[in-house]
């Protein structure tokens, strides 16, 4: 199954440095019936920009918990085993989770399908969108706005060989 894992540039940097995601269950994004309910589509692709989006927002959650990161969300897609994912079965169904799941125990890097991670002219509006997040969950609407900004900028692919020139420790 690919799942998609929120993390940030020193996450990303610590993932490199360690050779895998996570310790122990960690939050991930996947197709899931909820994902399928919520999007509304049969197309595998949408599902999965879908389910790349729900991580991207995590990451700005991220981000906003995180105040020293660099102000670009980060999102790995990862292939892992069906039975190391499970839904989230106490929230799985919630509007506000849909794709949501958990990864029950540490991931190696070279699993990695993939990075994803926003452009420098996005840094403005990551940062904006962050510092927005606790008034947006409030129910400020202008904050929500500004939050959605931030999903106005297409996050960039990247192969996982560059993943060390991302973290600063290419060659």
């Amino acid at each position: 199954m690919r799942v998609y894992v929120p993390l940030t540039l020193p996450g990303l940097a610590e993932a490199y440095k360690t050779g895998e995601l996570g310790a122990g269950p960690f939050v991930a994004y996947a197709v899931t019936p909820g994902l399928r309910e919520w999007y509304v589509s049969d197309d595998t692709e949408e599902l999965e920009y879908a389910a790349l989006g729900r991580a991207a927002l995590a990451s700005l959650r991220l981000l906003a918990a995180e105040p020293a990161a660099p102000r670009r969300r980060v999102v790995i897609a990862v292939d892992v085993a069906d039975r190391a994912v499970s839904a989230d079965p106490g929230r799985g169904s919630e509007p506000d989770v849909p794709g949501e799941v958990r990864v029950a125990g540490a991931v190696p890097l070279g699993k990695a399908a993939s990075v994803h991670v926003d452009a420098a002219d996005a840094q403005a509006d990551v940062t904006a969108a962050a510092e927005a997040l606790p008034a947006a969950d409030g129910g400020d609407d202008d904050a929500q706005s500004v939050v959605d900004g931030a999903e106005d900028h297409e996050l960039l692919w990247f192969a996982t060989q560059e993943i060390a020139n991302l973290v600063g420790r290419g060659d």
